[in-house]
């Protein structure tokens, strides 16, 4: 079972291939998103990052937690469920 982590307090210029490597020294990683502006395409400061075991995830947040990653200290944690969210056609669909 993999374990997805939060990464937060990102550098805008990391990309989704430099915090796969950065989380590799602490296991296997399925998957590493930095997640952009859909817009400007540009960072927006926090990613995830999915370990390929609970254990591996823990040791990621131990050894990785406050470590330095494109000259910012970053916060790792394990990443909450994703919440859903409203569909934005519906709710204004209602208004008229």
């Amino acid at each position: 079972m993999s374990t997805n982590l939060f990464v937060g307090r990102l550098s805008y210029n990391t990309t989704d291939s430099t915090l796969e490597q950065h989380f590799s020294s602490a296991g296997k990683v399925v998957s590493a998103k930095v997640i952009t502006d859909k817009y400007s395409g540009q960072g927006k400061g926090f990613g995830f990052v999915e370990m390929s075991s609970e254990k591996e995830a823990k040791e990621a947040i131990q050894k990785l937690n406050e470590s330095t990653l494109d000259g910012r200290s970053i916060v790792v944690n394990e990443a909450r469920p994703r919440e859903e969210r409203p569909d934005s056609n519906r709710r204004n669909s209602n208004r008229w």
